[in-house]
């Protein structure tokens, strides 16, 4: 080749392609109340039994602002590292389905609640689980809005029916840039956020009642250039689905390009069942919307100590300083807190936090028993949640009480049984029932051998295998573990591996 052929040649081909990925998370607020109306917010209500006259549009209704939706967003904005504006506007989303009565939305496009934050998350590689990456994605910023009703589509009458108890309730999206590359990535800032929201108890954040929905802005580039054009993957209520649906798009983008087709910005739907996303509709643009000023609600004005009013009823106003007084311990503090109080590794405090009430039961076991939390978070952590997942069950369902797990390690810790014995009888209590570690040790006959017992049976292993002893007495030393292995088969388990080492070298080697 020649060097002008070199200079004209398209370098990009020989680059990789990388996904660029935004998330768009539309947070249900947790509230009594809607948004805009003193309408009752309830999951699974009948049908149209949860909406106020402002909820169906009836002419002349006016909204009313809800001040616990606001002090939810701007403790969440606080949450997330972000600038709460003293001053923010609302805005009319103007688009026409169904399910949304008045014609448009309100929420907060030109000026939001809180801007400019950041979400550190960590999650796993995938050559190794306990190989934690830290990531930060910035929150370009965080808007109330109201959400809009429920479409029932009935096949079987060819007709679809409209369930407004949705209607109105308040709503925090909050708008991530850019910042994330592939699925996990964004399924591991997902739930981070998830557990943010739940330590702060401003959003319920179920994704599988609706309470949390994402949508996706997807594309690929090849590195140090231009972004693509995206496609928008909406309302995926799972954060394992989130991960599959922007993989495959990734993956579905990059076959097109390669092959030399184009992009559409386009709307598409995730399916979970074939594992692929759909085409829905074009992509609206702002000017498809049509924003303009809520015409109803003036600006949302709030305070911090230094600019409250000396005139002002204090609890008539929203002071962002007073809220953040009130942040409870988030997610990142009590892991670095588990790892300092306990010992334990960083990757153990982030599977007791990620899995719901896992943290607390392995609290509630530690100060139950002496044993070294070391010691417990295996047990909690390798055999109680491994248990869980293979019976699909979560930790409120677990039929192992804290009691009952903190026994078994007192009396591991306490040389009553072995190991292996103390395996057993976790197995028992798996299968639930009303005994306890106790009971079970004495029924099963599982307490440890007496040394005299043991010194009977290490006896006679070592006179029936004159071989391995003869071994072992030329310095073969490994021969050990097989007459230490005999030791506990004979036993059934019931011995201390380190005392029958002892025995064992004291009558082969003395």
């Amino acid at each position: 080749m020649y060097s002008s052929d070199v200079d004209s040649f398209d370098k990009s081909v020989l680059l990789p392609w990388e996904g660029v990925v935004g998330l768009e998370i539309h947070a249900q607020i947790n509230s009594a109340s809607k948004l805009f109306s003193s309408s009752q917010v309830k999951f699974a209500a009948p049908p149209n039994s949860t909406v106020s006259f402002f909820d169906a549009s009836l002419p002349g209704t006016l909204p009313a602002l809800n001040k616990r939706c606001i002090e939810a967003a701007v403790m969440t904005g606080l949450a997330l590292n972000c600038t709460i504006n003293k001053k923010s506007l609302f805005d009319r989303k103007h688009y026409f389905y169904a399910d949304l009565p008045a014609g448009y939305q309100i929420t907060q496009q030109r000026l939001p609640i809180a801007v400019n934050g950041l979400l550190t998350y960590r999650y796993p590689t995938v050559k190794k689980w306990n190989d934690m990456v830290t990531k930060c994605v910035r929150i370009k910023q965080i808007q109330l809005e109201q959400d809009s009703g429920k479409s029932l589509h009935d096949d079987c009458s060819r007709q679809t029916l409209i369930d407004l108890n949705r209607a109105g309730i308040g709503l925090m999206e909050i708008v991530m840039e850019p910042d994330m590359t592939c699925g996990e990535e964004a399924a591991a800032a997902v739930r981070e956020l998830s557990l943010i929201l739940q330590s702060l108890g401003t959003s319920l954040a179920n994704m599988s009642e609706g309470q949390l929905r994402v949508d996706a802005n997807i594309s690929v580039h090849h590195p140090g250039e231009p972004y693509g054009v995206r496609a928008e993957v909406k309302n995926i209520n799972s954060a394992r689905f989130l991960s599959r649906a922007i993989d495959y798009e990734i993956q579905r983008q990059t076959e097109i390009l390669n092959n030399g087709g184009v992009i559409l910005n386009e709307t598409r739907a995730f399916d979970y069942k074939l594992g692929a996303t759909i085409p829905m509709r074009d992509k609206e643009g702002k000017q498809d919307y049509r924003f303009m000023p809520e015409p109803n609600l003036p600006p949302l004005i709030l305070y911090d100590s230094k600019t409250l009013p000396n005139n002002v009823d204090s609890a008539q106003v929203i002071n962002i300083d007073l809220i953040k007084e009130m942040l409870p311990e988030l997610p990142n503090v009590t892991r670095e807190r588990l790892v300092e109080e306990y010992g334990i590794l960083p990757e153990h405090s982030h599977v007791l936090v990620n899995e719901d009430g896992l943290k607390e039961y392995f609290e509630s076991v530690v100060r139950m028993t002496r044993v070294d939390p070391k010691k417990i978070i295996g047990w909690v952590i390798k055999d109680l949640l491994g248990y869980l997942r293979q019976e699909n069950l979560t930790i409120k369902q677990s039929v192992i009480t804290p009691t009952s797990l903190a026994e078994l390690v007192t009396l591991l810790g306490d040389r009553v049984i072995s190991s292996s014995a103390a395996q057993q009888v976790f197995q028992e209590l798996c299968k639930g029932g009303n005994k306890s570690p106790t009971q079970i040790i004495k029924e099963k006959n599982l307490g440890l051998l007496d040394r005299r017992q043991l010194e009977d049976i290490c006896q006679k292993i070592v006179d029936e295998h004159h071989v391995q002893v003869a071994a072992i007495r030329q310095g073969n030393l490994k021969v050990m573990n097989k007459l230490i292995g005999l030791v506990q088969k004979a036993s059934k388990g019931r011995t201390d591996p380190a005392l029958v080492k002892t025995i064992l070298e004291e009558k082969v080697l003395s």
